[in-house]
């Protein structure tokens, strides 16, 4: 997956990956663009996460 530029690898349980493609169909986005969008919120965080993580954990929130 390429975000912002750059190849980046993620490993995520098969539930995740359907949760995540999910809701990219729901908002009408690539899985790598959404995947951007949770990259953001997570490089605002004070101490964020890995990427893996993140999207687990906006997952969980039901964003």
């Amino acid at each position: 997956m390429t975000i912002a530029g750059h190849p980046t690898s993620i490993s995520l349980e098969p539930v995740f990956w359907d949760a995540l493609e999910a809701e990219a169909a729901r908002q009408a986005l690539p899985i790598n663009a959404l995947v951007a969008r949770i990259d953001v919120e997570r490089m605002e965080a004070d101490d964020p996460p890995n990427l893996t993580s993140a999207i687990r954990q906006w997952l969980w929130r039901g964003r």
